[in-house]
């Protein structure tokens, strides 16, 4: 017997329709030894809308008048939102013990007491508040103004970080500290404190929409962790230059371990910190 996901083929032709219409939507690219990946997840989005084939679909997304929620729905399905608190630990003690106060110090000079960071591709909000919950700890910018922009490409899981309750498995690399301190228990998980989500502040936004990026407020660090990785090349180079734009001089730019800017982007240098390397605007002198 055969299990509803192995009823609907997907044809080639059909399949470099979809793809290419997902990449010029997201950017997220799906190449030809991702067939069968991407008709296990677009399966149940055929069936719903009760379409005989995928072509149909594509042609529903194509021209249908609910075309534009039925993409984004789409977008939320093939994106991985994968995420938990505390990620990648040595990068984040890179930030909160080098980083800042490198930060600090230069704003002081020019008589300013305010900071903003970006988490691009912020999924369901760990990272977001994992940068909040480190900068009240440590105290360092108490009596700053602290402004933390985390945007996403996923209408659901914006929705799922404003909510704040997570579940066991976001806590698998976090001191119980944390959990004691800046969550509380019910009945449907564990809910954030205010004092951590007032720091935050959730906004859709699409990382290809470079004409949108210009309202965006240019930041003194962007974290952007194992997003760019489901880019090809073109895209991971406008994103790249996209951030740069955004950041101000000597602003920070911190991506996931896995990732790096080589073949990308030289408008940045590498900064060898005690705990981790991480990418730095490289601003040209005169």
């Amino acid at each position: 017997m055969f299990s509803n996901e192995d009823q609907i083929p997907l044809t080639d032709e059909i399949f470099k329709l979809l793809k290419d219409l997902i990449y010029k939507s997201s950017g997220i690219w799906f190449d030809d030894s991702s067939k069968e990946i991407l008709r296990m997840r677009l399966t149940r989005s055929v069936q719903t809308r009760q379409f005989k084939d995928f072509k149909d679909y594509y042609l529903f997304l194509k021209y249908d008048r609910e075309k534009e929620a039925e993409l984004a729905g789409l977008i939320d399905v093939v994106a991985n939102h994968e995420s938990y608190f505390f990620r990648e630990m040595p990068q984040l003690k890179a930030f909160l013990d080098e980083i800042l106060p490198e930060i600090k110090e230069k704003k002081a000079k020019e008589g300013k007491k305010e900071i903003r960071i970006w988490s691009a591709g912020c999924s369901t909000g760990e990272e977001a508040y994992t940068i909040s919950m480190l900068m009240l700890e440590s105290g360092m910018l108490d009596g700053w103004g602290v402004e933390i922009f985390a945007s996403d490409i996923s209408q659901r899981v914006l929705h799922s970080a404003r909510r704040g309750i997570y579940q066991k498995h976001s806590f698998r690399a976090t001191d119980p500290l944390y959990i004691s301190k800046y969550f509380h228990q019910d009945d449907n998980g564990y809910k954030i404190s205010d004092k951590v989500r007032e720091k935050v502040h959730f906004g859709y936004f699409n990382l290809l929409d470079s004409d949108k990026a210009i309202f965006i407020n240019t930041m003194d660090v962007i974290f952007c962790r194992n997003v760019i990785i489901y880019f090809d090349l073109p895209v991971k180079k406008k994103v790249i230059e996209m951030f740069h734009n955004r950041l101000n001089d000597f602003g920070y730019l911190l991506l996931g371990h896995s990732e790096s800017l080589i073949n990308i982007s030289t408008a940045f240098a590498l900064r060898h910190f005690k705990n981790d390397m991480v990418y730095q605007k490289a601003v040209k002198s005169g």
